[in-house]
């Protein structure tokens, strides 16, 4: 009675003990899966796979493992082997469990805490394989350790049954064999899982092949098959094998670029530092003649897209060098202002990668290396080894110092240049008349930019539009191609400096995406070659010079029809020729369906006059194979009124847009250099491979 009567008198809205909910085991990753792997979308579906590719790479950077296989085989199942020490299976002090168990279950359970298993790891947390084995249908590990082979199966974590011995091997190892469970990584009614892209995959471990220098990474994809020269069927398998190491990859970076020079700059040492900690710096570098840098920096084999200490390491030494060098053989004036980091690292390619025990992370995604003795580390190491290697190669040094004389000059007439623009514009207060139809909101986040090509398209897109968050920005003619321009010639073109105070937050080193006036910017030109090409140097620009505004998911690309089709009343679009047909295809069948409903009707009262509608029926239809349709091919936005461009392409309640993203900004970087830069060899190769695939070429 007594328990009863204080159940009654609990509250809605009460916060007591009973509200607290312990999760036990796996429970936790099952249910946050983001706060693990960052989303149960694509990218955290093939972060899965990099989980186990990285602690088999750990046991290659602890000098125990040369060989990694990845198989995708079919109905989502990957597997990853090994040929290192292979997990333990004996029994665990502290959990009564098998090792193997007690790693495949249990959160934080590994050899990367001080244990001795590894001195430097990528995998830092422990949770690599017990989140993966969380968030799998199904996973089966094999271990080979001691000439047995230990294996063990799961459901959603939970372990089937006991370890087992089934036999005897030869090679040491670790396999793991999982599936991806729908009920986490499902999408649609049938909960089914989006494919693996191998592509993707492929970037991802052949990254890791340059940068664990001796390791063979193969891939095999089961899920189909290619045909061999004597047409036979094999499985499309890749292997990545580096002697090189890091060397190699800035020469895969480099590809296709006019270089100045051969030589790599190549630095490999370790470091002790206080409390009897080791750090190895790995750094390579090479300059090119492009205007552009690519800089890319590595914590225990993990990318660090943001930086880091060790980056910020070898920045501050590659500047003192470079101006101790050119002072002290009088390539400038003693007197002369120093260079900046902006002038030494244009045209650079440059790999810095630090391994380390027990890195400190700025963030749960491991973007930004903060251990401060990283800095410490690169900064003794690169200093060094550079002032030597210039000492060794003064010819490249005299190369790199004019290099970096002329990148100091335009820096110089880029901030005369931006400061008249940005002067100009506050004057007039940002205010474009007669180019910016501005929007009435004055909210970014409910503001839109549309950049529009040519003026009679503008036109129908401000008439159009909704004045209340829509702004509309015509461009004349094609913009400059800024992969071969720097800042200060940028400038000077008119339709830059208008798009520069449209967005009202700056440019280069000014540049404030808290001033930003519209959070969605798109791009919206005509669906012919001619379009292409204008987004193309837009996506350019954007991407060299407003890169934030793709990192925070601001800049989209409008879709419009190519097919306006009228059957009667009703009016459809098509964005290709497949929607096209489809439309059609279902028209035909409407239409068939009621003249055989119709002839029907006509036969039954009067055969004759059946007879002479279906003959004219037929007689119709053979010219313009459906009758009563109108097909109208837009070749541009000018030829579509206004309520048709706000119906198909500016309607947020009907329009198409793609939001642009740089998922591999390795891969971006190259296919902006090689379209849009100045080696017209890779470009000129690039259109003759793929020239077969274009359709319906406007010329």
């Amino acid at each position: 009675m007594k328990k009863d009567k204080k159940e009654k008198i609990r509250k809605e809205g009460s916060y007591t003990a009973e509200d607290i909910q312990v999760l036990e085991g796996l429970d936790p990753v099952r249910k946050r899966p983001g706060m693990y792997i960052g989303s149960t979308g694509v990218d955290g579906l093939h972060h899965l796979i990099h989980e186990i590719v990285d602690n088999s790479i750990d046991e290659a950077m602890a000098g125990y493992a040369k060989n990694i296989a990845v198989s995708f085989l079919p109905n989502h199942v990957v597997r990853v082997k090994d040929d290192g020490r292979g997990i333990p299976v004996e029994k665990h002090k502290q959990t009564g469990k098998s090792t193997l168990e007690t790693v495949m279950t249990v959160l934080h359970a590994g050899g990367k805490f001080g244990g001795g298993g590894y001195k430097v790891s990528g995998g830092l947390h422990g949770v690599g394989a017990s989140v993966v084995n969380a968030l799998s249908s199904y996973l089966k590990a094999e271990v080979c350790k001691d000439g047995e082979l230990w294996v063990q199966e799961y459901r959603q974590g939970k372990p089937k049954s006991a370890i087992k011995k089934t036999g005897t091997c030869k090679e040491s190892g670790t396999t793991i064999e999982f599936s991806p469970d729908p009920e986490i990584f499902g999408t649609g009614e049938k909960q089914e899982i989006p494919e693996f892209d191998i592509h993707r995959i492929l970037s991802h471990l052949r990254q890791q092949a340059y940068l664990t220098r001796g390791i063979r990474i193969r891939i095999e994809d089961h899920r189909k098959s290619v045909k061999d020269k004597s047409g036979s069927d094999v499985v499309p398998s890749y292997t990545f094998y580096f002697e090189g190491g890091v060397v190699s990859y800035i020469r895969f970076l480099n590809r296709g670029q006019d270089l100045p020079y051969d030589s790599i700059f190549y630095v490999n040492k370790e470091v002790d530092m206080s409390g009897n900690k080791k750090i190895l710096v790995e750094v390579s570098f090479q300059y090119t003649n492009d205007i552009q840098s690519k800089e890319m920096s590595f914590a225990n084999n993990i990318h660090t897209p943001e930086g880091g200490m060790h980056l910020t390491g070898f920045r501050t030494t590659l500047t003192r060098t470079l101006n101790d060098y050119a002072k002290k053989n009088e390539y400038v004036k003693k007197d002369e202002e120093a260079f900046t980091g902006e002038d030494v690292r244009e045209g650079i390619t440059a790999i810095v990668s630090v391994k380390l025990p027990e890195p400190q992370f700025e963030g749960q995604t491991k973007a930004k290396l903060g251990t401060p003795d990283a800095r410490t580390a690169v900064e003794a190491v690169v200093g060094e080894a550079l002032g030597d290697y210039f000492d060794k190669n003064p010819d490249i040094a005299k190369v790199i110092i004019g290099k970096v004389v002329l990148a100091a000059k335009a820096r110089k007439a880029a901030k005369a240049a931006k400061e008249t623009v940005l002067r100009k514009g506050a004057l007039e207060g940002f205010v474009l008349p007669g180019k910016l139809a501005d929007c009435t909101s004055r909210d970014p986040s409910q503001s839109e930019l549309y950049i529009v090509e040519g003026d009679s398209a503008g036109g129908s897109a401000k008439q159009g539009r909704d004045r209340m968050f829509q702004a509309i920005l015509p461009l004349k003619g094609k913009i400059l191609n800024v992969e071969k321009a720097r800042l200060d010639k940028m400038l000077v073109s008119n339709e830059i400096k208008s798009l520069i105070l449209a967005l009202g937050a700056a440019i280069g080193d000014s540049f404030d995406i808290s001033r930003l006036r519209y959070q969605r910017i798109i791009l919206m030109a005509d669906a012919d070659s001619d379009g292409a090409h204008i987004r193309t140097l837009l996506l350019t620009l954007f991407y060299r010079y407003f890169l934030p505004l793709i990192d925070n998911g601001y800049l989209y690309i409008a879709q419009p029809p190519l097919y306006r089709i009228q059957s009667g009343k009703s009016v459809s679009y098509a964005f290709t020729d497949g929607e096209k047909e489809s439309i059609l295809g279902v028209i035909r069948k409407e239409k068939n369906l009621k003249e055989s409903a119709k002839k029907e009707k006509i036969k039954k009262t009067a055969e004759k006059d059946a007879h002479e509608e279906d003959n004219s029926l037929q007689a119709e239809g053979a010219e313009s194979g459906v009758k009563g349709i109108g097909i109208q091919r837009y070749k541009g936005l000018g030829e579509m009124n206004p309520s048709q461009l706000w119906e198909t392409t500016m309607n947020p309640e009907t329009r198409v847009l793609r939001q642009i993203t740089v998922r591999d900004a390795e891969e971006a970087d190259h296919v902006f250099d090689m379209l849009m830069g100045n080696e017209v060899g890779p470009r000129k190769k690039f259109i003759q491979t793929h020239a077969a695939l274009v359709k319906n070429l406007d010329i």
